[in-house]
């Protein structure tokens, strides 16, 4: 209490917080007799990229969640590392590294080539500067390019940090962070690592804790929000939960998301939703108080979660995740909004639409009000559209269809997804089942599919009821002697045959040929529409 007076009496002030010199925390060093990280969970290519940084006369660390996975004994998928060295520095050390980004400028090592690549994110630290003194841009990073060119440090009307790219010393950077066990730097060579904020101790405890004042620092990055929510969803199957402090804020600070571009809510929300803690997630928000609002699609998603379907697409992502597989934001989605198609669809069957064009209309009404304008829509709709256009074409197993089908690159994403249909019992099971049969088998065996599917055609056939002509009743006699009645033959009777709705369909008498059979120059036109 003496302490807080005094800071105040001083000038000084917290983190996230203006006036005075903020507090950046006592640099700790806690060798791996205490820490206990096992140095084989680490990646030999970003231990690379440590020593060589070292080797050049920089400070160099992995960083961030990297650390506090190993710290959790877990084996992290990615590794960032920090440096005092500058981007232009980094890249002359490596043959094939990359400057990107402009409101934080990093540099990616790449490693490898092709599929088996991969990509150290290499970031330097960052000076801790106050939010309040920093240039003053209207609007944010996309409509103010012009404005943030040649601005190092600058924040729009809500305080929220557009660019920032002062370089600082470790203590600093690690101020700049979001949580305190994101906040911890790990030396692979000397194995020791760094801790300014307890980092360590919350990683104990399982408790997640903002650095400085929550509100503030969700003020200055709103997707901190999001990412709060992720790690919680992460980490919550290991016991760990938001501090109070650090959840009070959370709803009220949701306005400010309004003002993150589009595109990169997106891509929040595939974060969220893609990382393999789907369900997770879901259940975090609810409990956080946060299950709508954030962004329309993901509201969506949280609304269906407990669906049979969209529950099973949830669940499927998530295990693919965690085996290594690869996802796609196309599948997931199309999953979640297709309720929404396959309702559109309908409705349109119900007015006599064709069936093709009337899903094509209904994916269009779908990606307008669901998918809006986001980076990356043309090929994400694609895909997606593929995946809905395939499912009635399942239900077609004659003739070149099948073999047309398995060619398609997407065929396999529409497959799984008619295969969770199958799983939920929105198409039958014996469905799915031939499709996983025919994919994989020789001709021969293709050819006995093939037939078992036309046997299956007849069979249901048959089964279907059977709707009996009804005769009419006998009209008058023709004077002219030509045949009448129920008996008359195809030529001048009129044939009936079942409509859709069961009543009988009247097929147009065919006009006679002056002169030829059954009939001669006396013989009357047929009467049309009788």
């Amino acid at each position: 209490m003496i302490k807080k007076f005094l800071d105040k009496l001083m000038g000084k002030s917290t983190p996230g917080t203006s006036g005075g010199k903020p507090h950046f925390g006592k640099r700790e060093e806690v060798p791996a007799s205490v820490h206990g990280i096992n140095p084989e969970l680490v990646d030999r290519r970003a231990a690379e990229v440590v020593a060589t940084l070292k080797q050049a006369g920089f400070e160099a660390y992995i960083v961030g969640g990297a650390v506090r996975d190993l710290l959790l004994g877990l084996r992290p998928k990615d590794f960032d590392v920090a440096t005092n060295a500058t981007p232009e520095q980094v890249k002359g050390l490596f043959r094939r590294a990359f400057i990107i980004g402009k409101r934080f400028r990093i540099v990616h090592v790449v490693h490898g080539r092709g599929r088996e690549h991969e990509v150290i994110e290499v970031s330097t630290f960052r000076a801790y500067l106050d939010n309040a003194a920093a240039g003053q841009v209207a609007g944010n990073e996309k409509t103010s390019k012009a404005q943030l060119s040649g601005m190092q440090h600058a924040v729009d009307a809500s305080g929220r940090v557009l660019r920032d790219n002062v370089w600082g010393p470790q203590d600093e950077d690690a101020t700049r962070r979001d949580f305190t066990v994101n906040a911890m730097y790990y030396d692979p060579v000397s194995q020791i690592v760094v801790d300014y904020h307890k980092g360590l101790q919350d990683a104990k405890k399982k408790t997640l804790r903002m650095i400085g004042d929550p509100a503030t620092r969700y003020r200055e990055d709103p997707v901190r929000i999001i990412r709060a929510v992720r790690f919680a969803a992460k980490l919550s199957g290991l016991g760990f939960s938001i501090e109070a402090k650090s959840a009070a804020p959370l709803v009220q600070s949701q306005a400010l998301l309004a003002e993150v571009p589009q595109s990169r809510m997106f891509d929040e929300m595939l974060k969220l939703l893609q990382t393999g803690h789907a369900i997770a997630t879901i259940e975090q928000l609810k409990k956080l108080g946060m299950a709508k609002g954030i962004y329309p699609l993901l509201d969506v998603a949280v609304e269906r979660a407990d669906t049979p379907f969209v529950k099973a697409a949830l669940v499927d992502t998530d295990r693919r995740v965690n085996e290594g597989k690869p996802v796609a934001p196309s599948f997931l989605l199309a999953c979640v909004l297709w309720e929404d198609v396959r309702n559109g669809w309908q409705t349109r069957l119900n007015q006599r639409q064709h069936p093709l064009p009337a899903l094509q209309e209904a994916i269009d009404e779908v990606f307008d009000k669901r998918i809006g304008d986001v980076s990356g829509r043309g090929k994400l709709a694609a895909d997606m559209r593929e995946i809905w256009v395939m499912q009635p074409r399942f239900e077609k197993r004659v003739g070149n269809t099948p073999f047309g089908m398995v060619m398609q690159p997407r065929f396999r994403a529409g497959f799984d997804f008619m295969r969770l249909r199958a799983d939920v019992g929105e198409v039958e099971e014996a469905l799915a089942e031939w499709w996983q049969d025919f994919q994989t088998a020789d001709d021969e065996r293709r050819d006995d599919l093939m037939d078992q599917a036309k046997e299956e055609q007849k069979a249901r056939q048959k089964a279907q009821p059977v709707v009996k002509r009804v005769p009419r009743a006998a009209p008058a006699a023709d004077p002219r002697g030509l045949p009448q009645g129920p008996d008359a033959g195809p030529a001048d009777g009129d044939a009936e045959f079942p409509s859709e709705g069961g009543a009988p369909k009247k097929r147009r008498r065919r006009r006679r040929k002056p002169g030829g059979a059954g009939g001669g120059e006396g013989a009357a036109p047929a009467a049309a529409g009788e």
